[in-house]
């Protein structure tokens, strides 16, 4: 299996990383800066799954002569557009792209430019960031990733990822179900994220606070009841450890998008919250304390763009 992974960032350059170790044929689509800084440095990941420093193949923007058989998309969901137009001419007919990118608004687009058939259904849950020199650096040994066509059916493809991602070290597994796990992930995410951020805060601090614990099993019986409303509502379970991951004494967790609020970078916000909210109204389905820190979120957005 031929491998393209669009950018050599945090998320697609660690896993990209190591599917590169194992053995995979893999090449990374990347700007000329990062290409540059490839060269130089190699793609260097410190982990507590093991450190590495790989040199990679890397393209351009511009310089296809080929096609892969499959395509990692791991970009931001503001940058979508353009992540769609840089992989087109990587997309032969027997391509796929895998998408590994929160929510579901990111399907009707790749749906509309690819056709349904030849997106996959794909999640990850990983703790990653870029250092100086683009330095890698995993932060957790957590490593998941889950792969499936999302009719839920068992084909050959999925097999062939299976292969491939065989012997990498990560945990990475196909689902007969993958939108149920992609529902559960955005449901867990969307709390956290909608918590984390209206309160700039950790999961520890903010169950410490007066109501913090209730607000926070609020944010989430809001998410979840939006997926109900799909047919998509977590599992027993798995809404059992999400609310004890939410909820967990001097826990240090926040979301990604409360990190970038920090670093006065852009947010997903309407990928991850508003989508959200959009679904339940539809739906019916009581949203305030999300609706609150969505305008949170877009007020800091609103702010940003000003600076």
């Amino acid at each position: 299996m031929r491998i393209l992974v669009l950018g050599a960032g945090a998320t697609g350059g660690y896993f990209g990383g190591r599917l590169l170790e194992a053995g995979r044929d893999v090449s990374f689509l990347v700007r000329p800066r990062r290409a540059a800084e490839l060269a130089e440095h190699g793609l260097v990941i410190n982990s507590p799954q093991g450190n590495a420093r790989l040199m990679p193949r890397t393209i351009t923007e511009g310089q296809f002569i080929e096609t892969f058989d499959l395509v990692i998309l791991s970009c931001k969901a503001y940058d979508l557009d353009s992540a769609i137009a840089a992989i087109a001419p990587a997309m032969g007919r027997g391509s796929c792209v895998l998408p590994l990118l929160n929510g579901f608004k990111h399907y009707d687009a790749l749906d509309a430019r690819f056709g349904a058939e030849r997106v996959l259904g794909g999640l990850c849950s990983i703790g990653v960031t870029l250092g100086d020199k683009g330095v890698i650096k995993h932060l957790s040994p957590m490593q998941v990733l889950r792969f499936g066509e999302r009719s839920g059916e068992r084909t050959a493809r999925i097999a062939a990822l299976e292969e491939a991602f065989a012997g990498t070290g990560l945990d990475a597994k196909s689902s007969r179900d993958i939108m149920q796990a992609l529902w559960e992930k955005w449901v867990m995410l969307a709390s956290l994220a909608g918590m984390t951020c209206l309160m700039r805060a950790s999961i520890g601090d903010i169950v410490a606070a007066p109501h913090g614990e209730k607000l926070m099993l609020q944010m989430l019986d809001e998410c979840a009841a939006v997926a109900a409303a799909f047919g998509r509502g977590p599992r027993p379970a798995v809404l059992e450890d999400t609310r004890t991951l939410l909820t967990q004494a001097g826990s240090g967790f926040t979301a990604s998008m409360l990190r970038d609020i920090e670093a006065g970078h852009r947010v997903e916000a309407d990928h991850i919250l508003g989508d959200l909210i959009a679904r339940g109204n539809k739906a019916g389905v009581f949203t305030s304390l999300l609706e609150v820190a969505y305008c949170h979120v877009k007020a800091y957005e609103g702010r940003h763009r000003k600076a």
